[in-house]
């Protein structure tokens, strides 16, 4: 009796020591709701969002595009002096279809619009596009790319309407660029909308609405001068002045005909 005794008193010793070694598990309540949430309902602090942009690399397409407008602003604002384009809208087809400057045919080319080489006698380079090996049309600066989207766009009757719009009409001008065929992408006026808003583009085009008279001065390369368009000018006259040709001039700044406008900046070889 006494044995029984004693292995009933360890046995609930043992069972004892076994219960109080268990850790009671509490479930809190943020802890159930937070595991609940979708990872995107979930809010990142101010100061997580700060250190993730500090920590972004340079090379990202965030800096590469802050990096083209810094470049291509001024021009870009040139071109809606003299063609009545927004210069929102140019900067933001060049971001979306140059890569931010970084595409190959815009490094190989300078060609930040993909224009093709119809009715062009200047240099060329393919790359493959909707079929290999297509011609596109290179340019030895990349203000000549934006010149020849001026033309473009103004030269063609499809486009038409959309110079009827108000000069800073950014949403007008996408929506219109893509009904009217410029790009087959449903997404393309979105696209360039995001653009404009996400980096502020369209202060570009207040500047030239509210100051006209701040002006890009283009710098010529070398072996090439600079002519500011004046009254009177016409391609004759000027080739005249500087000992060259009309379709020099044209060939130069991608012109189709003969017209030019006061204030227009061509190159002259």
């Amino acid at each position: 009796m006494k044995i029984i005794r004693i292995l009933s008193i360890l046995l609930i010793l043992v069972l004892a020591a076994s219960c109080g070694s268990k850790k009671k598990v509490v479930t809190k309540k943020d802890d159930v709701e937070m595991g609940n949430r979708g990872e995107e309902n979930r809010e990142t602090p101010a100061e997580v969002v700060d250190d993730v942009k500090e920590e972004m690399p340079r090379n990202s397409y965030h800096y590469r595009v802050e990096d083209y407008i810094r470049d291509y602003s001024a021009i870009a604002q040139e071109e809606m002096r003299l063609y009545k384009i927004p210069a929102s809208i140019t900067l933001a087809q060049g971001i979306l279809e140059s890569g931010a400057g970084n595409g190959e045919l815009t490094r190989r080319a300078n060609n930040h619009f993909g224009i093709k080489c119809h009715d062009w006698n200047g240099e060329k380079v393919y790359h493959d596009d909707d079929r290999r090996g297509e011609c596109f049309r290179k340019y030895k600066h990349a203000r000549y790319s934006y010149r020849d989207h001026s033309l473009f766009l103004s030269g063609r009757g499809r486009y038409a309407e959309l110079f009827e719009l108000d000069a800073d009409d950014y949403k007008g001008w996408a929506k219109g660029l893509r009904k009217a065929g410029y790009a087959t992408d449903r997404r393309y006026p979105d696209k360039l909308i995001d653009l404009i808003e996400r980096y502020e583009l369209y202060k570009f085009d207040g500047d030239v609405t509210k100051r006209p008279t701040p002006r890009y001065t283009a710098q010529p390369e070398k072996g090439l001068e600079i002519h500011e368009v004046q009254k009177g000018d016409t391609l004759y006259s000027i080739s005249k002045k500087y000992n060259t040709s009309v379709e020099e001039i044209k060939k130069m700044n991608g012109l189709r005909n003969n017209n030019i406008s006061i204030g227009q900046i061509l190159s002259i070889k």
